[in-house]
């Protein structure tokens, strides 16, 4: 029986997002095309006997009980009925508030570790809906493939896209989701395109204007990235990215940001390197 695991968290970003309406519970209701990336943090669990959940690096100004990750946990420990507990550790390397899914991806690994790790047998299906009540972004790292993705995030379709390095970029500053979709000026009726239709001519980002108007920084490492490769805003950012044909390329942009950029250089996949590392099928 397995007693410990170390566990990818990869990001993602949107190639493309369209907000096409909002439900009465005040979700929105949106397209978008996840591509997940070879890049992210690192997740330690360890188990205990005793059913008892220790976050052992806790994130300063958040519970440990409002931590995706512990809820994660307390969520397939209701759910499997499990009297197993675990001790959790992450090493971050995916900044907060900066649309990379860096939060559903800790939740996600700890969903899908635990349940390897308990041997509580749930499928990726029941882990994804127990995702879903944690966050939109969390059922496609579940899932673990790139895919095209309607309803609220979580109607998802595999699709292969073409092998892409990318530099992400982390202004100095952090995104508040709730603030940018709740704004008054978002655009939240955008007609719905087709798959075809992306990938033949590409899509902008919904939230791209407004984040701009409202976050300086934002609009500033859009015009420094725009130079070198299309530039696109991420989720609702604060991170960007701009794609390359390889890894060269991608790490020479890299290295010309100002010190008040920060980021990193990552490879797309189309699967997850947690799945890939746990065999997951």
């Amino acid at each position: 029986m397995l007693n410990s695991l170390n566990l990818p968290c990869p990001a993602k970003i949107n190639l493309f997002l369209r907000i096409t309406g909002r439900r009465a519970d005040g979700y929105h209701l949106l397209q978008t095309l996840f591509q997940l990336l070879d890049f992210g943090d690192t997740l330690t669990l360890q188990n205990r006997n005793d059913g008892q959940l220790k976050l052992l690096t806790p994130i300063h100004g958040v519970a440990d009980e409002d931590n995706l990750i512990i809820r994660a946990a307390r969520a397939i420990q209701q759910r499997s009925g499990s009297t197993q507990g675990a001790d959790i550790s992450i090493s971050k390397k995916l900044p907060m508030g900066g649309g990379i899914g860096g939060g559903s991806s800790n939740a996600a690994s700890t969903l899908i570790g635990l349940n390897a790790l308990w041997n509580t047998k749930l499928t990726l299906t029941e882990l994804s809906e127990l995702g879903l009540k944690l966050g939109a972004d969390v059922p496609v790292f579940v899932q673990g493939q790139t895919a095209w993705a309607e309803g609220v995030g979580e109607q998802l379709q595999a699709v292969k896209t073409p092998e892409r390095w990318f530099v992400v970029i982390k202004p100095p500053c952090e995104v508040s989701t709730a603030e940018i979709f709740s704004h008054q000026q978002l655009t939240r009726h955008d007609s719905p395109i087709k798959i075809a239709a992306f990938l033949e001519g590409g899509s902008p980002n919904s939230c791209e204007p407004l984040v701009r108007k409202l976050y300086p920084e934002v609009d500033k490492a859009l015009i420094w990235l725009n130079q070198f490769s299309p530039a696109k805003l991420t989720g609702t950012g604060a991170c960007i990215f701009a794609s390359f044909a390889d890894q060269a390329s991608a790490e020479a942009v890299f290295a010309q940001r100002s010190p008040q950029l920060s980021g990193f250089v990552a490879r797309g996949v189309q699967r997850s390197p947690l799945h890939e590392q746990l065999q997951i099928d």
